[in-house]
């Protein structure tokens, strides 16, 4: 048996209590100790654990409990299910605490001069302000311009690298695509 179901000892108690199985056969399944299931069956095992039905979950089906509860030597066999893993997960806002929501604006300042290819609302948006307050840095007249420092936002773990590089990649590719239609203008 090379796979384990989920939750193994909680579908132990399931089979237990609602098959014919033998203890050898769902210890096999559910990689545990006879013993183990045993103790499961006589209330001394898994006490307080809600039985966990591997049918509902797709991890068993019916037919292969029938087949195994008729012939006692024959293991259970878990079914082989890809489970796709997608990662088009909506990015969830992450908490920032006080003591890092001051290194924003000093964030978005080094944005402005490290990067000033980055529109403000691109970096409004991975810096975590508002677009005027962006505006606002870079043409000089923020509230508390005089006193911001430029941090790197990455150091300061307000967004990765990664976010960074496609967000540089999505300007450079609108800068061309600016500079194409200049062209085609001017040739006209």
């Amino acid at each position: 048996m090379s796979k384990a179901p989920l939750m193994p000892m909680a579908t132990a108690v399931w089979l237990v209590e609602n098959t014919t199985l033998t203890f050898k056969q769902i210890a096999e399944f559910c990689n545990l100790h006879e013993v183990e299931v045993q103790g499961i069956a006589d209330g001394e095992v898994a006490k307080g654990i809600k039985a966990y039905n591997p049918i509902i979950t797709g991890q068993l089906s019916r037919e292969e409990i029938d087949l195994s509860s008729k012939d006692e030597s024959r293991p259970l066999n878990i079914k082989n299910i890809d489970v796709e893993i997608s990662n088009n997960e909506k990015k969830i806002k992450k908490y920032i605490p006080l003591s890092k929501r001051q290194d924003k604006p000093d964030s978005a300042l080094w944005l402005i001069k490290q990067h000033n290819i980055l529109k403000d609302s691109q970096i409004a948006r991975l810096v975590g302000i508002t677009k005027n307050s962006v505006t606002s840095i870079r043409n000089k007249s923020y509230w508390n311009y005089n006193n911001l420092s430029p941090k790197d936002p990455v150091a300061l773990n307000l967004f990765s690298q990664k976010d960074l590089a496609e967000a540089i990649e999505k300007a450079e590719r609108r800068i061309k695509r600016e500079k194409k239609e200049k062209d085609k203008a001017r040739s006209k």
